[in-house]
């Protein structure tokens, strides 16, 4: 992340850009549209400085290091990963995933194997307190 922060100026400017998804005092996440706008056009051989400007985005504003930064970062995935490389994958993996549907029989042993488990923690405390118990005496 680049030490750069942005002002509530700036912060209005770069939020009416429709290549620009968010925008925070810290940080700015760009649509996957204008990701795929700048490889296409990386690879006819244009510099990411010019590719940011011609889409209305000021290098000024954004500064140099966030605009080089952001281009090895999308280069990198896109070599990797093609198109889907380059996705915002944040939305669909945010918080814990969720538990597939069991089927009663899957349902059933689940329960069946936590009964068990909490059986044994029982009889683990049973043991312990008759262990102080012991030892009071």
């Amino acid at each position: 992340m680049s030490k750069k922060t942005f002002t509530e100026k700036e912060i209005k400017q770069l939020a009416a850009n429709k290549y620009v998804k968010s925008v925070s005092s810290k940080g700015i996440t760009y649509t996957d549209e204008f990701k795929g706008i700048f490889i296409a056009e990386k690879e006819k051989g244009k510099f990411a400085r010019g590719i940011f400007e011609e889409c209305g985005l000021d290098s000024k504003v954004l500064g140099i290091e966030r605009i080089r930064s952001a281009s090895k970062r999308w280069q990198k995935a896109y070599n990797v990963n093609g198109i889907d490389g380059l996705r915002d994958t944040r939305p669909g993996n945010s918080g814990r995933p969720r538990e597939k549907e069991l089927t009663l029989e899957g349902q059933n042993a689940r329960l069946s194997a936590q009964i068990n488990l909490l059986k044994a923690e029982n009889e683990l405390l049973k043991k312990i307190r008759f262990a102080e118990r012991g030892l009071k005496k």
